[in-house]
């Protein structure tokens, strides 16, 4: 079966440049998106489109958890194009849906993929017997009003769709809004994609560019707005620089001591259980059974994220609930 996704960081690389392609095998990051809209100009689009065949024809870096494409949007007329020469790439793995407004627009990409890559649905047999690839994923880009008040249907659109990310950038735009550094102004917005994403039980829920990245002050700021949005209930954010993924990485990922608690709780749950003990205290706190789920999906993502949860488990085996 595939692997669990992961996307605590997600990078965006020009496609127009074959320097930067280049350059990208040598990250270190969970998902690189190769950019075929906003930062290839009209002229370049054919160019850039062969630039990421060659690219996508070479096995994927160890270092590179997923490779990415985001294309030009539905209403473009390029989408069609762009998608007829990237799935033709062996190592692609999710395709990026810009300025995703309906569910139609989801529907276009979905009977695309269908139609070129029939073998790499997820509902395939092959898949569920752990095919030799994995499905093709969708990730959503929710960047207009439109697109939040059409949420729930977007999320339902289409088999592929495994994240959506925020456009606060386009979003700011469309809603006449200036951006300031508290994002109060994004809070709804935020809030929206998050419970939606969740509701749907898709696996990302990516938030939006951190615009200030150069220097400590820079990296600061960037490590706020990522627990920030950890605390939204985001689990990645968008990178626009290479000295922005380890902030990334690191922010989304389970920290020492929440894990610690983690499997505390998750060790004791076990022995109150056995001792019919429903709710039961640690540390003077009362745990229940929804805190004891948190847990175990800490767990879980810090196994995704290889965390070594055995060797801490191996430490508090001997924990006893209160």
């Amino acid at each position: 079966m595939a692997a669990p996704i992961v996307r605590r960081a997600l990078m965006y690389v020009p496609s127009s440049s074959k320097r930067m392609l280049e350059k990208s095998k040598a990250m270190t990051v969970d998902t690189i998106a190769y950019d075929l809209e906003d930062s290839v100009a009209p002229a370049q689009k054919a160019e850039a489109r062969h630039n990421l065949r060659d690219i996508l024809s070479q096995a994927r870096p160890r270092s590179i958890r997923e490779m990415c494409v985001r294309i030009n949007s539905v209403d473009t007329g390029l989408a069609l194009d762009d998608l007829t020469e990237i799935l033709k790439g062996e190592h692609l793995d999710a395709i990026m849906l810009p300025k995703c407004q309906s569910a139609a627009d989801l529907h276009f990409v979905t009977d695309v993929i269908r139609h070129i890559l029939p073998d790499r649905h997820p509902a395939d047999p092959a898949q569920a017997k752990g095919g030799s690839k994995p499905p093709i994923s969708i990730i959503a880009l929710i960047e207009s009003a439109k697109a939040i008040q059409n949420l729930p249907e977007i999320c339902r659109a289409s088999p592929y769709l495994s994240g959506l990310v925020f456009a606060a950038e386009d979003f700011a735009l469309d809603m006449s809004l200036t951006r300031t550094p508290a994002l109060t102004e994004f809070l709804y917005a935020r809030s929206a994609i998050a419970t939606a994403a969740r509701a749907a039980e898709l696996p990302s829920i990516i938030d939006l560019v951190c615009t200030a990245y150069k220097g400590e002050q820079g990296l600061k700021t960037l490590e706020q707005e990522c627990l920030n949005g950890k605390g939204m209930g985001f689990n990645g954010k968008q990178c626009i620089h290479p000295s922005q993924i380890d902030v990334c990485h690191r922010s989304f990922s389970p920290g020492e001591k929440e894990v610690e608690w983690a499997v505390r709780v998750v060790v004791a749950d076990e022995k109150a259980e056995r001792a019919g003990r429903g709710a039961w205290t640690l540390d003077g706190k009362m745990i229940d059974k929804p805190v004891v789920g948190k847990c175990l999906a800490v767990l879980e993502r810090a196994k995704i994220c290889e965390v070594d949860t055995d060797a801490v488990r191996d430490r508090w085996k001997d924990q006893e609930p209160e």
